[in-house]
Parts: C-alpha cells; sequence; structure tokens
C-alpha cells in the first residue's frame, strides 16, 4: 500500500480551523497499520508505504483518518472502505478515494450460524399451526468495541402488524461466541384465540411479509448503551420450499434511513494499492516451469532464456525482478544467474559513465537482492546514527534562501559536515560486514565492467559504486522508513536533513572526475569543497576493493548484537515468582541474534533475557486459552512457556516468523506442542493433567535459518506463471518476432524492436516450452476451480451467505459452464 495524501479536510470547530490527522489501515476493523501525525494542516502529506502478508481472510480493506485529540479519544474524520473483490480494480493505481461518513451501525464484520425450523403443529381443536424455532449456535470474527467483546443476541419475528422479540445470554470476553439457544415463535395461530396484545393471522400472504431479525449487541457498561456488531434479516417465504434451513451469514449494517454527510464534505485520500492472492499447488506440478527458469544463466545467449524473457514482456521491470531474485536466491542461484544478465547488459554499454544507469533487469534485480540480502547489514550500519538524526533536530539547512529566522548558516554547515563525516565513515568501515551474496555479485560485476572497458581504470570501482552507494545506501538514508530503518516518514525538517546527507554521500562515492560540477544547487557545490581531499576518494576506493574481492573472507560481526526486531506487546507473567499473580503486563520487547528480551519500557533495563537458543518453539496459542487473540506462545527447556499477545493479527505473524528464524538451528527444537495453555490443573488441548506432559500437536516447521531458504519456491513460481499468462499476448507478439527476424534480416518492424533477441532461433524454443507451460498450468487451475465449485456449499463457514466474492466466483463459473455447453 501507498498512502499518498489526503485532501480538503473538513475545517476544525475551534478557532485554529487546522487539525493534526494520521491514517489507519484495517482489515475489516482490526488495525494493522498507523502513519504519523501530520499537524496542523487540512492536507496532510503522509508518503508512507507498507507491505504486509495477510495472514486471515478479511471482507473489507478500510483506511480511517483520525483526528488527535490530546485531552479526548481522538476523532473519526471519515474511511474508506474497500471490498476484497473490488481490489482489483484500483490495482497498481494512483486513485482518489472520497472519505465516507463513519457510524457505529456502518462498521460491520463477523459472520453468524442459525438454524430455522418451520413446523406444523395440530391444537387440540385440530387447527393447524404454525411454529417456528430459531437455533442460533454461534459467531465469528465479531468487532472488538473499545478493547473489549461481551456479545449477545437478539431475535426478532416481525410483520406488518407485530414484533416480538427474544434475547440469548450475554458471554463474557469472546469475539467468537458459542451460544447454541433455541428460540420459539408461534407464526399463525386459529382465528379463535383472540387476547389483546395478540392477533389473528391466517391469510399466507401475511407470512410471507414476516421475516425474522438476528441483532447482535456488545453488553456495554458505558451509560451510552449497547453497540449494535451487526443484523441478519431472512424473509420466513424462504421457509415455505424447506422446513428446516442451517447456513452460515455475514452480518450487516443496519440501515436506519439517516442521510449520511455528502462524500465531498469529508474531504478525500490518495492510495496506491497492489493485491496479489494467489493459489499455490504443491511442488511437482511446477518442475517443468521452475527447471526451465532456473536454468536461465546456462543458456546461450541469456536473453533467450525464461527469465530474461520474462523481463522482456513484464510492463515493469520491477514486476519479474521480485518473484525472479526471491527463487533464483531460494535454490542458492542468484549470483550466476545476475552475473550472466549483468555481463550481457555490459556487452550492450558503448559508454562507461553509462553503466548500468538504466532501470534494466539487471538493476532491478540487484537492488532486490540488496533488499532482501543487505537489510540486517543496514540496520548495523545506518539505524544509529539515522535514529539520532531524527530524535536530536539539529538544524542543517544550507540553502541561503531557506534558513530560518535566528539560524547561521556556518553552524549549519559545520553541523552537516559532520553527519556527512560520520555516515561516510560508517559505511566505509563496514566492508566486513557486507553479505557474501551482494559480495559475489559486486565480484562478478568489476570483472565484466573491467575485461569490456579495458582503457577505463575507474570503471571497476564505478560499477559497484553505482549499486551500492547510488541505490543502497543513498536512498536508504534518503528514505529510512521504505527500509526499516524507521517506523515512519521523517518529519519536514528530519526529511531535508536526510536529503543533503544523502546527496553529498551519493556524490562521494561515485567517483565522478568533477564533483562539485554534478550539483545543481551553487550553495552544495560550495559544501562539497569539504571533502575534496583524496582521502575521501581513497576511503571509497578501499571500501570497494574490499567488497568486490573475490578472496574476502566472510567475517562474522558476532561481537555486535543485530537488532532484528522491536515493540510493544501483553505478556502473560511466567510464573518465575513462587507466590506471584500471573497477570498480563504491557511490556517493551527486543529481538536480537542473540536473545529476546523484555523491559518496562524502551531503553530501560531488561526484566527478562531468553538466549536464542533457549528458544525450542514459537507457536501460536488457540484464543480459548484466555480469551484473547493474536496470542502465540515461547516455549522453553522445562517446559517454562511465555504467553505474549500481539498488537494485530499481521504484527503476531511477524513476530512468530522471525524469532521462528532465529532459532531455526536450534539442536533442541521441539517436535510437538500445545495449542492451548495449562490452567486449572490440565492442558486445554488434549486435557493432560501433567504440565510436563509432551505436546499433543505437530510444531509447524517455519522458515529456515538461511537467507537463501527463507522463501517459498513453489510460491514465486506461482508467481510468475500468473505473470507469463498476464502477459501471454506479448509472448506471442515476441514469437512472431523471432519468426520475422529469422527470415527477413533487414530492418525489424517498430512492433518487435522493444524486445532484445539476439538468437531468434534459441529464444523461440524457450518460448514454446513457457507457453506449453503456462498452458499445462492454465489447466490444472481450472479444473481445481471447477472441482472447489462442485464442492462448496454456499451457506458453508467458508463461504457464508452475503460473500460477495463467491456469488461472483458462481456467477463466472455458471458463465463458462454455459458457455462451453
Amino acid at each position: 500500500l501507498s498512502l499518498g495524501e489526503a485532501k480538503n479536510l473538513p475545517t476544525y470547530p475551534g478557532p485554529n480551523k487546522m487539525r493534526d490527522c494520521y491514517c489507519t489501515v484495517n482489515l475489516d476493523q482490526e488495525e494493522v497499520f498507523r502513519t504519523k501525525i501530520v499537524e496542523k494542516s487540512l492536507c496532510p502529506f503522509y508518503g508512507e508505504d507498507f507491505y504486509c502478508e495477510i495472514p486471515r481472510t478479511f471482507r473489507h480493506l478500510s483506511f480511517y483518518i483520525f483526528d488527535r485529540d490530546v485531552f479526548r479519544r481522538d476523532s473519526i474524520i471519515g474511511k474508506v472502505a474497500i471490498q476484497k473483490e473490488d481490489l482489483q480494480k484500483y490495482h497498481n493505481r494512483d486513485t482518489w478515494f472520497q472519505l465516507q461518513h463513519v457510524d457505529a451501525d456502518s462498521e460491520v464484520q463477523g459472520k453468524v450460524h442459525l438454524e430455522l425450523r418451520l413446523s406444523e403443529v395440530i391444537t387440540d381443536t385440530g387447527v393447524v399451526c404454525h411454529k417456528l424455532a430459531t437455533r442460533v449456535l454461534e459467531c465469528q470474527g465479531l468487532p472488538i468495541v473499545n478493547g473489549q467483546c461481551d456479545p449477545y443476541a437478539t431475535v426478532t419475528l416481525a410483520g406488518p402488524s407485530r414484533s416480538e422479540a427474544k434475547k440469548t445470554k450475554v458471554k463474557k470476553k469472546t469475539n467468537n461466541p458459542q451460544f447454541d439457544e433455541v428460540f420459539y415463535f408461534e407464526v399463525t395461530r386459529p382465528s379463535s384465540y383472540n387476547k389483546k396484545s395478540h392477533f389473528d393471522i391466517e391469510d399466507v400472504d401475511e407470512v410471507d411479509k414476516m421475516e425474522i431479525r438476528v441483532d447482535l449487541w456488545n453488553a456495554s457498561n458505558l451509560k451510552f448503551g449497547d453497540e449494535f456488531l451487526g443484523e441478519l434479516r431472512l424473509p420466513l417465504k424462504f421457509l415455505r420450499q424447506s422446513s428446516s434451513y442451517e447456513a452460515w451469514y455475514f452480518l450487516q449494517p443496519r440501515d436506519n434511513g439517516n442521510k449520511s454527510l455528502k462524500p465531498d464534505d469529508l474531504g478525500s485520500l490518495r492510495l496506491n494499492v497492489v493485491y496479489t492472492e494467489d493459489h499455490v499447488f504443491s511442488s511437482d506440478y511446477y518442475s517443468p516451469l521452475r527447471d526451465l527458469l532456473l536454468k536461465s544463466a546456462d543458456v546461450e545467449p541469456v536473453s533467450a532464456s525464461a527469465a530474461h524473457i520474462l523481463g522482456e514482456v513484464c510492463r515493469e521491470k520491477q514486476e519479474a525482478a521480485i518473484p525472479l531474485v526471491r527463487l533464483f536466491l531460494h535454490y542458492g542461484r542468484i549470483v550466476p544467474f545476475i552475473s550472466a544478465i549483468a555481463n550481457a547488459e555490459v556487452k550492450r554499454t558503448q559508454d562507461p559513465n553509462t553503466i548500468f544507469r538504466g532501470n534494466s533487469l539487471t538493476s532491478k534485480c540487484i537492488d532486490e537482492t540488496m533488499k532482501l540480502a543487505g537489510m540486517h547489514y543496514l540496520q548495523v550500519t545506518l539505524k544509529p546514527i539515522i535514529d539520532e538524526i531524527c530524535q536530536v533536530h539539529k538544524s542543517c539547512e544550507i540553502d541561503p534562501v531557506k534558513l530560518k529566522d535566528g539560524e547561521n548558516l556556518e553552524n549549519n554547515r559545520e553541523n552537516l559536515r559532520q553527519y556527512v563525516d560520520r555516515v561516510f565513515t560508517v559505511i566505509t568501515k563496514s566492508g566486513v560486514s557486507c553479505p557474501t551474496v551482494m559480495c559475489d555479485i559486486f565480484f562478478s560485476l568489476r570483472e565484466s565492467a573491467a575485461k569490456r572497458f579495458q582503457g577505463d581504470l575507474d570503471v571497476r570501482y564505478t560499477a559497484v559504486s553505482s549499486f551500492i552507494f547510488l541505490r543502497f545506501f543513498a536512498p536508504a538514508i534518503l528514505s529510512p522508513n521504505l527500509f526499516q530503518l524507521t517506523p515512519h516518514h521523517p518529519d519536514p525538517q528530519t526529511s531535508r536533513t536526510l536529503t543533503l546527507i544523502s546527496k553529498t554521500i551519493q556524490t562521494l562515492g561515485s567517483l565522478s572526475k568533477s564533483k562539485s560540477a554534478s550539483f545543481k544547487e551553487s550553495y552544495m557545490a560550495t559544501f562539497y569543497d569539504y571533502f575534496n581531499e583524496q582521502k575521501y576518494a581513497d576511503a571509497v576506493k578501499n571500501f570497494l576493493d574490499l567488497i568486490s574481492s573475490s578472496g574476502r573472507k566472510d567475517h562474522k560481526s558476532i561481537e555486535q548484537p543485530i537488532l532484528l526486531k522491536e515493540g510493544f506487546m501483553i505478556k502473560r507473567a511466567q510464573g518465575r515468582k513462587r507466590f506471584g499473580m500471573k497477570n498480563f503486563k504491557k511490556r517493551w520487547f527486543r529481538l536480537t541474534n542473540h536473545e529476546f528480551t523484555y523491559q518496562k519500557s524502551k531503553g530501560d533495563h531488561p526484566l527478562c533475557s531468553i538466549p536464542i537458543e533457549n528458544i525450542l518453539a514459537v507457536e501460536r496459542l488457540e484464543e480459548e486459552s484466555f480469551k484473547m487473540k493474536n496470542m502465540f506462545q515461547v516455549i522453553q527447556p522445562e517446559r517454562r512457556v511465555l504467553y505474549i499477545q500481539a498488537n494485530n493479527c499481521v504484527e503476531a505473524k511477524d513476530w512468530i516468523d522471525i524469532l521462528t528464524k532465529v532459532s531455526q538451528c536450534n539442536k533442541k527444537r521441539l517436535t510437538v506442542y500445545h495449542p492451548s495453555a495449562y490452567l486449572n490443573g490440565h492442558w486445554l488441548c488434549c486435557k493432560a493433567t501433567a504440565d510436563n506432559t509432551p505436546g499433543c500437536t505437530p510444531c509447524t516447521g517455519g522458515l529456515p535459518a538461511n537467507i537463501q531458504l527463507d522463501i517459498d519456491g513453489d510460491r514465486e513460481t506461482e508467481r510468475i506463471y500468473s505473470l507469463f499468462n498476464l502477459y501471454m499476448p506479448k509472448l506471442e507478439k515476441m514469437q512472431e518476432a523471432c519468426g520475422s527476424k529469422s527470415v527477413y534480416d533487414g530492418p525489424e518492424e517498430e512492433e518487435y524492436s522493444t524486445f532484445i533477441i539476439d538468437d531468434p532461433k534459441e529464444t523461440y524454443k524457450t518460448l514454446k516450452l513457457i507457453i506449453e507451460g503456462v498452458g499445462t498450468l492454465e489447466q490444472e487451475h481450472a479444473q481445481y476451480k471447477r472441482d472447489k465449485f462442485k464442492k462448496t456449499k454456499y451457506g458453508s463457514q467458508e463461504h457464508p451467505i452475503g460473500d460477495k466474492s463467491f456469488q461472483t466466483y458462481i456467477r463466472q463459473q455458471s458463465e463458462i459452464s454455459a458457455h462451453s455447453i
């Protein structure tokens, strides 16, 4: 997701009129991300990106704009809600969305399981009456309101002239309540039954106008009354076909007839959403396509390989680079593949000054590899100094036009010079920490460039610096939030300081002949005079030599722990004190490659430290244990367990993944665990009474510890198949271009000129194999969908009634089958 900016927000009613706004990203109503607060603006610019794996099903992706209030709860200005089935409409397009009004009646999520039975009863006098039995079995995924959910349901039989309501018991502290309560209603009565408060119903048409309504409520202690959670309305006439009906239903918002504000009264929000959903088969399905891709590095010429062809047909090279790099990293083939495509690109380059400067497949693949393999390297190298710059707020503006009142130009220059010096030093001294896979790629780039441009002695350096400085360190300094160095986009003053540092570091690393001339701004050229000494150029060359030499030893910087993840979570006391309370407390958790610790708040002394080698398993904890969502457990020796609650489902998955990854190589890792807690003298899952009983459920596989294996190869191959399938017309056009080139050796047609085809015969062969492989997988997907369609019942727990994506799917399938008939 890219959260761009909001505009034309309604003015604040006070004299100031400005607002302090932030934006949240929610799966249904569960918040998974929050931007920084932009103060005193009605058109706040966020410029923040957020990427996540979605660990559960959802109906809406929602964005809420909040106005911060220091004294009261923050108020909601408006929201954008995109239904899951509509996400493809906005895929990868900058779109302005009108903010919609928010009220409790529209904030609905979850589903309800009902059984309805309409039966005929014969009275003593021989008259037939109709009775309705409504069984409310359970609900799932109800929203949590103000941190709690104590739900109950009301069941109402309503008609044109009557309304009769009944209520379930309140279920405390759960958003998945099990009710299993039955309510009986008399639908029709004999005409002699004539009590004042009741009525006679004999007319069958009257029954058809009646409906059963189920409303879900959160029992609140507040004076405002109970909160509405969702409703369901079912007309009784549908029970005429079947006397008994059991199904799951999505809860719906209540229509109060309230006229909401006009959408343009609330302003709008600019978003770019990229959503992909792939169905991944087991490995054997992908063998032909995967093998074809993995031998790309050995194909001569490399432009005839499957991976290079993917780069040629995709609209954006980035689209192809992401799954290709992940796949090649997974199978340990990234270095030969990048060496092959880089070598081919160097051969096509005429001027050594433009080497690797375009947005080619090579440069995008190296960018992606550095992002994946170099994230820890960035954390160790840049995070401490970036954190300091963000916290201290020293003034570093050196443009005389932008100087604020009271600022001194010389002082600002000195502040900036000190920062640049320190950043430059930490980078050039970090050579031994550079990941091996990056060094191997840099060695290959250096060799290719030196061989191609033998007369240029500097090209061996510029080939490497164009990546490590221009495309790795400089962007990370400029936008630290995109490289996980800071949680949010920095404030304007800090952002300006980082821009000036990034520009200077980029120029220092580029080793260009006339440095001052490389700046458009005269004030930057003046500032750069500080760094015109030979020692800076020597330091850059020494650093580049170290990270691109083949005999470099992989020094593991064991003495310096790498911070992997940190943040507030809630933990349950582990019972280390004999008589201590086993209560829940909010703590600051910190994970490095050495230990997992928690403390009262950030920067405090750790209250507890768990060495990584003592983490024997990390698994989810079932909600029934403590009636709390998003919980997981860290299992330690002697069956000691730390129970933790993360803030949301995405964060829980991130913590489980990274803790599993760092502890994957522990020799004593468990193979089985208890998915529920040990409470009141027994395990809730298997009912075993001894607290040292071995687990009852196999541990999940988790993520392998090695970066080259921290990827699902089948999933990446499925993504590549999807891309080939999407760009099938271009593959066919490329086949035509190969035929045209083989037969006709004159000037090529314009529509074919965009493709790089060095060997038409070899390229045609590969294209034929790709199209065959994609066709086979397409048939498998179609068969899977047909089988699923036959087995899936509308109204099941997986596809409740009201599931629009499934309704769309049914419509598509019926159209396909009608077409085939």
